[in-house]
């Protein structure tokens, strides 16, 4: 099943089209959504075009992918993403329009992604957070993830250092399994008490 469309009481969750282009720049453009996010907040309508070719359409033609819109209901409208890498990380990420925020809206559409990704028999996902922007992991945590351990990655492109907390969800019932790659690939890694 590729990227099936899922319904929540508020939410539509469904694949970005062409048409949604303007809708992922309103998103993508935003220096306080982009803030942790990998890439630099978009400056045009062209870069949203691109970056929906790269990063939607190419995903959309493999096999299997879970990269959502983020739609309320009522109007079907794009003010957010959310998806799950198909990698070995399994990375769960997300990103919303700053005025749709504190209103659980990731929460919920994270609780309906996972639960697909459960049915169709993946072992598990991870997330990472910036250790400054706390309201992620507790994003992560509301939907279910555990917190592992905490690891510096100079961040490219923007070529930063930064210190990210590593969650888990282990979704086969092995609650032993961690994933260590970002642990084993950074020089500075550690547990934070109390997490």
């Amino acid at each position: 099943m590729n990227t099936p469309t899922l319904e929540t009481p508020r939410l539509i969750l469904r694949k970005f089209t062409e048409r949604d282009i303007e809708a992922l720049f309103l998103i993508l453009k935003d220096e306080d959504v982009n803030k942790f996010l990998p890439w630099y907040p978009l400056k045009s309508i062209d870069e949203a075009k691109n970056f929906y070719e790269e990063r939607y359409a190419a995903k959309y033609a493999r096999p299997q992918g879970y990269a959502y819109a983020i739609c309320m209901k009522e109007d079907n409208y794009p003010i957010g993403y959310i998806q799950i890498d198909m990698e070995d990380h399994h990375d769960f990420g997300y990103g919303l329009r700053k005025e749709f925020w504190h209103r659980g809206i990731v929460t919920e559409a994270g609780k309906a992604v996972i639960e697909q990704v459960k049915q169709d028999g993946l072992p598990y996902i991870t997330a990472t957070h910036d250790r400054n922007n706390p309201r992620s992991g507790g994003v992560m945590r509301n939907a279910g993830m555990k917190y592992q351990y905490s690891y510096e990655e100079l961040w490219q492109p923007k070529n930063i250092l930064v210190t990210f907390r590593m969650y888990q969800l282990n979704l086969d019932g092995d609650e032993s399994r961690v994933y260590r790659k970002y642990w084993e690939e950074s020089a500075v890694h550690f547990v934070e008490p109390n997490l």
